[in-house]
């Protein structure tokens, strides 16, 4: 799928995808909240979502999908300037999986 090609897919589907326009989306659907309670709400709500990962504690979002943490074990890789062999650490990194549920209603049938 080209750029091109994903944008107007994007469109298609009216998402918010990013930070802003979901705030945006947010107050519009709720014109009793002014946009600074919107902006408020997603930053709680993501913050509290990043403090629960910090803390190794996996995050379901019913008919959305879950977060996680994926351990990668210490390896070796290359400088990709150099070639140089260096070690990489071992780390935890932010996972999510979708659910059954939304993987079928992204899943369009052309």
């Amino acid at each position: 799928m080209t750029r091109s090609e994903h944008k107007a897919f994007r469109s298609t589907l009216n998402l918010p995808v990013t930070r802003s326009e979901l705030i945006t989306k947010l107050a519009a659907r709720h014109p009793e909240l002014v946009a600074k309670d919107s902006e408020l709400a997603v930053k709680i709500i993501l913050e509290g979502m990043g403090k629960s990962l910090l803390r190794g504690q996996r995050i379901e979002i019913r008919d959305f999908g879950s977060f996680g943490l994926n351990y990668r074990p210490p390896r070796a890789g290359r400088n990709p300037k150099s070639g140089e062999r260096v070690q990489v650490p071992a780390k935890y990194v932010p996972h999510f999986k979708a659910s059954k549920e939304l993987r079928e209603r992204v899943d369009i049938k052309k």
